[in-house]
């Protein structure tokens, strides 16, 4: 039985700074392809920076090819302006891959932080050093938007391959003994 390769490209949304991620999935193992950012703080004008996000995902998607692309949900904070720019950057990152045709997931930072570290209020740090360990690249990037992107593309791979399927544990210990690949470095 062949296992099927799928390639998500994960992204961390944001008008200044864009966070990517691309893995390869084939049945449970997966492997970086790429991942990095996009640096929007110098264009000035801000629909200027939603006409480069489109443009910048739309390459991410044609160099690359991904089957499903997983997106940071905006989260509520204080700052009304903030949280619109942010949901047009997300809005407009979505509508790249929609006229790609590829299906979009969405997830809430929690959820994302959960499913790396076990911890849904776990800093860049932590989230970064998890997928430093389960992926095996040499270093962090000096800007964790970088790992964020990726930490929303192995969310997805963990939400569709989930490590505890048809297992139990009795904590973390046996959790993470049980599935060494979740262990941070």
């Amino acid at each position: 039985m062949s296992t099927i390769e799928r390639i998500i490209l994960g992204i961390d949304p944001g008008t200044k700074i864009m966070g990517y991620g691309i893995i390869r999935a084939e049945g449970k193992n997966v492997s970086l392809l790429d991942m990095g950012v996009f640096n929007f703080s110098k264009t000035p004008d801000h629909y200027v920076r939603l006409q480069q996000i489109f443009k910048d995902t739309l390459d991410l998607i044609d160099e690359y090819k991904p089957d499903e692309l997983a997106i940071e949900a905006p989260f509520f904070g204080k700052n009304v302006q903030s949280m619109l720019k942010l949901g047009r950057a997300q809005g407009v990152a979505i509508s790249a891959a929609l006229s790609r045709q590829l299906p979009i997931f969405e997830y809430a930072p929690r959820k994302i932080k959960l499913a790396i570290t076990g911890q849904g209020a776990a800093s860049k740090e932590q989230v970064a050093g998890f997928l430093k360990s389960a992926l095996g690249f040499k270093d962090i990037p000096k800007n964790l938007d970088a790992t964020d992107g990726l930490a929303a593309a192995m969310c997805h791979f963990y939400q569709r391959n989930p490590a505890d399927k048809g297992k139990s544990y009795s904590g973390w210990d046996d959790f993470l003994k049980k599935n060494p690949d979740r262990k941070s470095g």
